[in-house]
């Protein structure tokens, strides 16, 4: 086989829906209620699940490869608001700051899949970096000073590597099926 089929062949085709398209809002609304659902039964499951695991991530991050920065920026938005009305979860001392880096994953991921033409998994570790940067900022700015933002993030990554090896683990090869599919 050659290079140029090879890389063809691993492609996965990026569909950026807009603020005007309506097929926004129903996909958006489907990866919320997922993004609802599946840390409800993992905070079920265990309570130290969510911060471990992080499975709130998943979708969010999902969202914004397959249809771009927009509907991650939706489905990081208003995922945390809606589970927190729903179960109470994140706790509201916390869901500004979640609130804050779902967004900037969401984000990130779709603007580095659709602007810049990452490969998914480029797209993914540099949402990773940035939704990390932003809650460290989130910090520091909600915080008023009084927590230290490094040792925050520091925090989060330390309980959270599980979480995140899954992700980098499971959303590749859970994107290129997606894809395909849609």
């Amino acid at each position: 086989m050659s290079s140029q089929t090879e890389a063809t062949s691993i492609a996965v085709p990026f569909r950026a829906l807009k603020f005007s398209d309506a097929r926004l809002y129903a996909i958006a609304s489907a990866f919320i209620a997922l993004d609802v659902l599946v840390p409800w039964a993992c905070h079920h499951i265990h309570p130290l699940a969510g911060p471990t695991f992080l499975p709130m991530h998943i979708f969010v991050i999902l969202a914004g490869l397959l249809f771009g920065w927009r509907a991650g920026l939706l489905v990081g938005l208003f995922t945390p608001l809606i589970s927190f009305g729903v179960s109470g979860m994140p706790v509201l001392a916390i869901l500004p700051r979640i609130t804050v880096e779902l967004s900037a994953y969401g984000l990130a991921v779709g603007f580095l899949r659709g602007k810049l033409n990452l490969r998914i998994i480029w797209a993914l570790l540099g949402a990773m970096f940035i939704g990390r940067l932003t809650l460290g900022l989130a910090v520091l700015l909600l915080s008023r000073g009084e927590a230290n933002p490094l040792l925050y993030v520091w925090s989060v990554v330390e309980q959270g590597w599980p979480g995140m090896l899954i992700q980098l683990i499971i959303i590749p090869p859970l994107a290129r099926v997606l894809s395909n599919r849609w």
